[in-house]
């Protein structure tokens, strides 16, 4: 594969990402623009009942989108704010919207509460209380509010979103003390349907685009042969891994080879996201054709075929000095990779082999790789937990044998086999799952440089 297939088969699988969360995000913003408003079109929140039996006044701390917009808000964006409230112990509540300045001059000296914290349930309601004497007359005669509403029984205010800093504030008609109400909060934003269609409409010239560029990326123009450095014999397994350790291997290299690889990590960020947008597209072929499209095929393999080089210089095996080259081919490296084509490939299998049936690899390879999680807890629960991460097998093997390099300047072949034969383990359990040939992987540590009865 071409450098300008590579890089064309990353952009594709970048635009296939953003399309699909584009049109994941609209087809969100449309479900729930007719699913979750009322008949009006509004939002609604749950009830809140909030209390102050020492206060005067009650005023939310933090202002949301109902009654604080802020400065980014376009001006010409039409949004509607609503409060409905249903005042306590039969006296006239009063609820106004005022500018944040304002209503601190007003409550300055008053004593009052403050919202810290609105739950999903009653009791998850949190009041600051500010100390204070009684105000100095009734909230309608203040003459700070942008829109107020008083009287018995339930209130609405609605109210347009300016720009600003706003607060709400609920009183007793009165100004009496002892408030208490329940509240609901509401919004509506009509443009919430054009932005999810408009969200489709990009998330559509995006999938065509990626799609161009895959198609681009992973059309064959001529009939593939496979790389292996060796005629499979009957009886060997579809995925080719071989690795030869070097001789006179530095003492040292291996503690700056993390830094020396940054590269190629970079590169195969990239090229594993591609990896994996194209594995699902190929799912899908595989699904209504059987086979597996030769372009994609080649890509993967030569995904895989790359990292085995750069974990094979660099931490999982340490074995060789020669800097891994920038190709999906298979070049002439002390590390080789390959797949045979597979002509035809079960429908049924490509429904359950990359989870189901591969689970009691997942386990073995997670042990290999990365280790075991464990959770512990403290007496606090969830206010003191840790988590402790034991290193994979092949990391630790790896180091102990650069360890052993360092000390006395040679490489033991036994650990060498040892860890080739789980590396081989873990490629052949990744070629199955990704879905690049049908046959189970052996649950056996074939060690050694070659795969048993290549040569």
């Amino acid at each position: 594969m071409t450098a300008g297939k590579v890089v064309a088969a990353v952009f594709g699988s970048v635009f296939a990402v953003i399309a699909l969360g584009l049109m994941i995000g609209g087809g969100a913003l449309l479900w729930a623009d007719q699913e979750l408003v009322d008949s009006e079109g509004y939002f609604n929140s749950p009830s809140y009942q909030l209390d102050a039996p020492a206060g005067y006044a009650i005023v939310t701390d933090e202002i949301d989108l109902a009654s604080y917009p802020g400065d980014w808000w376009p001006s010409e964006v039409d949004v509607s704010a609503r409060l409905t409230l249903r005042a306590g112990g039969g006296q006239d509540v009063f609820v106004g919207i005022g500018r944040q300045a304002d209503v601190d001059d007003y409550l300055e000296n008053v004593s009052h509460s403050i919202t810290k914290r609105l739950g999903d349930r009653w009791d998850d309601v949190r009041l600051a209380a500010r100390a204070g004497g009684m105000p100095e007359m009734a909230p309608s005669e203040a003459g700070i509010w942008a829109a107020s509403v008083q009287g018995s029984g339930e209130q609405t205010l609605t109210w347009t979103p300016q720009r600003g800093r706003w607060t709400v504030v609920v009183m007793n008609a009165s100004a009496t003390m002892g408030v208490s109400a329940s509240a609901i909060a509401s919004v509506r934003i009509p443009i919430l349907g054009p932005i999810g269609i408009g969200l489709l409409i990009a998330g559509f010239v995006f999938a065509v685009f990626a799609a161009l560029l895959l198609v681009a990326a992973t059309r064959s123009k001529s009939p593939h042969v496979s790389t292996a450095t060796a005629s499979l014999k009957p009886g060997s397994y579809p995925a080719t891994v071989s690795g030869i350790l070097d001789e006179g291997l530095s003492p040292v290299l291996w503690l700056i080879k993390w830094f020396l690889a940054i590269p190629h990590y970079i590169v195969l960020a990239f090229l594993w996201a591609a990896f994996i947008i194209l594995t699902f597209f190929a799912w899908i072929a595989i699904l209504f054709t059987g086979r597996y499209p030769r372009g994609i095929f080649d890509f993967n393999v030569g995904v895989i075929r790359w990292t085995w080089r750069v974990g094979f210089y660099a931490y999982s095996t340490l074995a060789t000095d020669r800097y891994p080259p920038f190709t999906l081919q298979d070049v002439d490296y002390p590390a080789r990779f390959d797949v045979v084509y597979p002509e035809q490939l079960s429908r049924g299998l490509a429904l359950v082999k990359w989870w189901l049936l591969a689970i009691p690899h997942y386990i073995i390879v997670g042990l290999f790789t990365s280790g075991l999680w464990a959770w512990t807890m403290g007496d606090g629960a969830i206010d003191n937990p840790a988590i402790k991460l034991g290193g994979g097998l092949i990391g630790i093997l790896a180091i102990l044998a650069a360890f052993i390099l360092l000390f006395t300047g040679r490489y033991p072949r036994g650990l060498f086999d040892l860890l080739m034969g789980l590396n081989r383990w873990v490629l052949r359990v990744c070629t199955y799952t990704a879905l690049m040939h049908d046959d189970y992987p052996p649950f056996r540590l074939d060690m050694g440089e070659e795969e048993p009865g290549e040569n």
